[in-house]
């Protein structure tokens, strides 16, 4: 399975491509941006939270390459 993502430049384009779609029998799923990015208030709080951690230098970041050498050892 794979999933392909269409940029829209306006409702046109995404009507002509849904009627051939449908014309065609796919089965797709339509899923609008705002919809696949929302978050609960529980995890804002949490990032937020870390945000002000990691200002306050409660947090340290590490490298990417330290991270994957960690992991490597597990």
């Amino acid at each position: 399975m794979r999933t392909l993502i269409f940029n829209f430049h306006n409702e046109q384009e995404e009507k002509v491509l849904l009627a051939f779609l449908d014309s065609l029998k796919y089965d797709y799923q339509r899923v609008d941006e705002q919809e696949s990015f929302q978050l609960s208030d529980e995890e804002v709080k949490g990032l937020l939270q870390t945000k002000r951690d990691f200002m306050e230098g409660r947090v340290s970041a590490r490298s990417w390459k330290d991270i994957k050498r960690d992991l490597r050892c597990v």
